[in-house]
């Protein structure tokens, strides 16, 4: 069972302490100007938002074997969110707010500093990663903490006033796991990481909260660019080890906001960005290991952070990628498209792209369907992800 919205159009924030970078990886990330870089605290107030697309290099290839006219991805919804301080729980800093800000995202980029510029003020007086993930994931847990205490004294007042044993038996539940999630927050972990295994019962509880240590992170390290083109990572070590004992669940990828600020100017020219960087760093040729932006990888683990598969519908229009959760059904995902193909939906004839990958353009679906590869699936089947379903409906509807 997955925790969060039950819906395909999830949003990311970035959430850090003030002056490490979001909203210069926000703009590099969403390839926009919204955001705020500037080198002061608390420079953005009110989040800026951007719809993300989700790199595919398959549907170029799907475009050529359906003859398609154009393509169109997935999207995601990322935040830029400001950044936090020590005490934000208590209303330092705007903290609150904040705080609120990112109870409205489905899931979290973690971004931590790992840079050293005299430039950029630090809020906690240097560079210290460790320190930093603490007070960012102890203020996220207290503020779950307050939430749970009033939480379960509501309903400690609500089972002396239930009317019927039903009543009492689920309030009984519902603060028996509260009161659960209560002790491994004292931990200092967060609740994403008490159980993989959730029923369905304890997703209802939990998702009727909107717990920010139950929404799935990625520890994002924010490079220099030297760092970050040498690939000499520091403190990758000591975030790992922390990462073990506090985060389990925890992604961790190094990148450069500035790398990719660069990289979004000059992305088709390599040769620019190689010279750009030898003479304004001094590094040799031999040096240079890494001038691949890292957004590709980011955008990736946290589609799959938060439970998503894609699958597309190809024709001579369009070939297009669709977000649905994993463990969603045949049906589920025709609702994707149309509520209306949910509704009548009949059956749907299936392709997984792996069978297709090697053929040359056009595809002939006869061909498909004599070896076998198109196989007839009814409203119970588990979406696969990069599945190519055809939906049939009720009343000549398909898709």
């Amino acid at each position: 069972m997955l925790l969060g919205r039950p819906t395909n159009n999830l949003r990311a924030g970035i959430v850090g302490l003030a002056n490490i970078g979001k909203s210069t990886f926000f703009q590099a990330i969403t390839d926009s100007k919204l955001g705020n870089p500037a080198n002061y605290p608390f420079a953005t107030i009110k989040p800026s938002q951007a719809l993300l697309k989700i790199p595919n290099p398959h549907l170029e290839k799907l475009k050529d074997l359906y003859q398609s006219k154009e393509i169109q991805h997935e999207t995601l919804t990322v935040w830029d969110i400001a950044g936090l301080t020590r005490d934000a729980s208590r209303g330092k800093g705007l903290g609150n707010k904040f705080l609120n800000d990112i109870g409205s995202v489905d899931g979290i980029f973690h971004l931590v500093r790992g840079f050293q510029d005299d430039n950029v003020t630090h809020l906690e007086g240097g560079v210290d990663p460790i320190r930093d993930m603490e007070i960012v994931q102890d203020e996220l847990i207290l503020k779950d903490m307050d939430k749970l205490e009033s939480s379960l004294d509501h309903l400690e007042r609500l089972g002396k006033n239930a009317k019927n044993i039903k009543d009492k038996i689920n309030e009984q539940r519902e603060k028996d796991l509260l009161t659960e999630l209560q002790n491994h927050l004292y931990e200092g972990k967060k609740i994403i990481n008490f159980k993989q295994d959730w029923t369905q019962e304890e997703v209802d509880i939990l998702n009727k909260y909107n717990f920010l240590t139950a929404k799935p992170s990625l520890i994002l390290l924010n490079l220099s660019a030297k760092n970050y083109i040498t690939q000499n990572i520091p403190y990758l070590k000591q975030i790992q080890e922390w990462r073990d004992q506090f985060a389990p669940l925890d992604k961790i990828v190094s990148f450069s906001a500035d790398f990719e600020t660069q990289f979004n100017n000059h992305k088709s020219d390599l040769d620019t960005i190689k010279t750009n960087y030898q003479n304004s760093l001094g590094i040799t040729k031999d040096e240079i290991l890494n001038l691949n932006s890292s957004l590709p990888d980011i955008i990736t683990k946290m589609k799959k952070a938060l439970g998503l598969i894609g699958f597309y519908t190809c024709g001579p229009e369009m070939v297009k990628q669709w977000n649905v959760r994993v463990g969603s059904t045949a049906q589920e995902a025709a609702g994707v498209i149309h509520t209306d193909l949910q509704k009548t939906f009949i059956s749907a004839n299936v392709i997984k792209y792996d069978d297709i990958k090697d053929y040359k353009p056009p595809l002939n679906i006869s061909q498909l369907k004599a070896k076998a590869i198109i196989k007839r699936v009814g409203k119970d089947y588990i979406m696969q992800d990069e599945d190519i379903p055809y939906f049939v409906a009720a009343g000549g509807k398909t898709k």
